[in-house]
């Protein structure tokens, strides 16, 4: 079966070298990003902030997922974060691609610490910069997909970690921990769910219910995610 081709943006930073690999098994990607891959990976050198750069990396693309990301400058946050989202999904109109998996920064967190079983609650961008600037290109998303049936999904984290390999030691993973290799199976059910509800969706997302405090419930219905941390494991101990 052809692997579908899909344009991934950011492809040096934080998040995507961690996930290339596993996204590799399933589709044929074409990495793209201002900086070197941190593993040597070929990367076609992309300014997100320059639309005909955008447009000609996602030429004979399927979809796009944009991890591209910038938080402390304050031109650039603005630039990257809402300037490149648009473009991304100007980019995905003009040439007719369907699917865009967008990313940003949990943001509930602050507003709900001492609530629990929370499950789809509404996002608030605050006053941070860069908080706002992620909660724009959501907007931006939202828009795109009302207006021109783009199918949008949005991932919303914080903490992201490799899996546990033995049980946790006076540590615990916070609220909103993704671990690479959900990410990259929730990557995959949103690459391929046809169509998105809505033409819009956000999931708020992370590897660990034992909280109780920020549920995967629209997550596990829309998408049928579910996290294959078994947390509970990382806290037993030996009576």
């Amino acid at each position: 079966m052809t692997k579908k081709k899909i344009l991934l943006l950011g492809a040096s930073g934080l998040v995507a070298p961690h996930i290339i690999g596993g996204l590799e098994q399933h589709y044929q990607l074409r990495l793209a990003d201002i900086k070197p891959n941190p593993d040597g990976r070929p990367v076609r050198q992309v300014d997100v902030t320059d639309y005909h750069q955008v447009l000609e990396a996602a030429r004979g693309m399927e979809a796009i997922l944009n991890f591209t990301v910038n938080r402390g400058d304050p031109g650039l946050s603005f630039a990257v974060n809402v300037q490149g989202a648009h473009h991304v999904l100007r980019a995905a109109v003009e040439l007719g691609i369907r699917k865009v998996v967008h990313t940003g920064p949990e943001l509930v967190v602050p507003h709900y610490r001492h609530e629990f079983d929370i499950e789809d609650a509404p996002l608030r961008g605050g006053t941070g910069y860069y908080s706002y600037t992620k909660y724009m290109s959501l907007e931006l998303c939202k828009a795109y997909a009302r207006i021109h049936g783009l199918q949008v999904i949005a991932f919303l984290f914080a903490g992201l970690a490799p899996r546990p390999k033995a049980p946790l030691h006076e540590q615990e993973l916070p609220p909103f921990t993704i671990v690479w290799e959900d990410l990259v199976e929730a990557c995959r059910l949103a690459v391929d769910i046809e169509p998105v509800p809505g033409n819009y969706q956000y999931f708020n997302l992370h590897s660990h219910k034992g909280h109780g405090k920020f549920l995967l419930d629209k997550a596990e219905r829309i998408l049928g995610y579910r996290p294959r941390t078994q947390a509970g494991q990382l806290y037993r101990r030996p009576a």
